[in-house]
């Protein structure tokens, strides 16, 4: 059932960009626009919402095995960098909003969780694995980005080029 799922999803946000090439942002682009319901209420507008502050973009949900531990990891440097600026938006793939509360209510992190339950946010994005995490200046270009499990140690390096 776990893989029929994966397999859906990586169709879902294949076909996000309405059958044209594949998405691929990398290093240098500009971050795409988007709107997403916000958890615990309200719309975020991105870059609009957070225009001239650097973001950390992260894609996750909660059968991905890799998930969990990161999402913690990436608390611990939030908490430490929040003061400097550092924001994070933790958006939610092909989830509802039940599934994606029962997850953070669990892991006990802080930063805001934002519901993508058609997966098009993370079409926009090229997202084709996750976890997925993309650091974002204040300017709106991408800097950095994480494909699959990485450590606390990365995620406070790339957070912390973004705040230089």
């Amino acid at each position: 059932m776990r893989l029929f799922f994966l397999l859906l999803m990586a169709t879902l946000v294949a076909a996000c960009d309405g059958g044209g090439p594949a998405v691929k942002l990398n290093t240098g682009d500009p971050a795409p626009n988007f709107s997403a319901r916000r958890l615990s209420g309200g719309q975020v507008s991105f870059p609009d919402d957070l225009r001239g502050k650097p973001v950390v973009v992260r894609f996750w949900a909660d059968w991905c095995r890799y998930c969990e531990g990161e999402m913690k990891s990436i608390e611990q440097v939030y908490r430490r960098r929040q003061g400097q600026g550092l924001n994070v938006l933790a958006v939610n793939v092909g989830q509802d909003e039940k599934t994606v509360d029962a997850f953070m209510r669990k892991i006990g992190v802080s930063y805001p969780a934002l519901i993508d339950e058609e997966a098009g946010i993370a079409g926009k994005y090229g997202v084709i694995a996750l976890p997925t995490t993309y650091f974002i200046d204040a300017k709106g270009v991408v800097r950095g980005k994480v494909l699959g499990e990485a450590d606390e140690a990365t995620f406070d390096k790339l957070a912390g080029d973004l705040l230089q």
